[in-house]
């Protein structure tokens, strides 16, 4: 039974948040979700290019880490984990929908020549100024996404951890599985392709695309700890739902 206060979860660790998780203790899962929704969420849209599947994939990834969760050992982060689960059931639905792309015809299609991308990320470049800069803004992240979700799958991949994520080169090829040296690679050649279609201005609107934050990182939330519920998979006399 969990004494702790459910605001007292944020002030966690991941480590200590798995370990109260292999318990069953609900407040525990909810802090790792919220942690990973955003990001997670970006993956998965990043694979399946649609938000609701996106949402679908996400809500049964985390069912399935969370019922392995009592044999998750830390050799990688559990964010790292969690991203590989994700990839896996969002390959999976891509892959019964149609075949994969060789990558190999796509790399050797392209230029030695590589064009940097920018990568001048604010702090919240959607919010302020007026209604017309707003919807203008608006108007931008809309044709940016549209030019991420036609990248190449596995460099729209890296783009996403890297460049909206602003992962590190070496947490993108944990979470991919790849040498630095391809993350690299592919980053230089998916930011090529966007600087095709969009010009150098719009780098700085990136932090705000595929947003996951608010109603929908709580209704998924909600939704994982329901089903939780219903297997019978969380531990009695932790905190209910608000």
């Amino acid at each position: 039974m969990s004494l702790r206060k459910p605001n007292d979860y944020a002030v966690l660790d991941q480590i200590d948040l798995v370990r109260l998780a292999q318990v069953g203790d609900r407040e525990a899962f909810r802090a790792i979700m919220q942690q990973g929704n955003q990001r997670l969420f970006r993956i998965a849209r990043g694979v399946v290019r649609d938000d609701a599947e996106a949402e679908d994939v996400l809500q049964e990834a985390y069912a399935r880490a969370f019922a392995a969760i009592g044999g998750f050992r830390g050799e990688a982060g559990i964010m790292t984990w969690l991203t590989r689960i994700v990839l896996n059931e969002a390959r999976d639905r891509v892959r019964k929908r149609r075949p994969m792309v060789d990558l190999d015809v796509i790399e050797q299609s392209q230029q030695a020549e590589v064009i940097p991308f920018p990568n001048a990320f604010g702090a919240n470049p959607f919010g302020g100024g007026s209604p017309e800069i707003d919807a203008a803004r608006m108007q931008i992240r809309s044709l940016i996404e549209r030019a991420v979700d036609d990248l190449p799958a596995p460099f729209r991949m890296v783009f996403i951890l890297r460049d909206i994520e602003e992962c590190s080169i070496e947490e993108t090829a944990a979470h991919l599985q790849l040498k630095p040296e391809t993350v690299k690679t592919r980053l230089h050649r998916a930011r090529r392709l966007l600087r095709q279609a969009l010009d150098a201005q719009l780098g700085a609107t990136m932090v705000g695309v595929f947003p996951f934050l608010g109603a929908r990182c709580a209704r998924i939330t909600e939704a994982v700890l329901s089903r939780m519920e219903q297997e019978g998979r969380l531990a009695p006399g932790t905190f209910p739902s608000a």
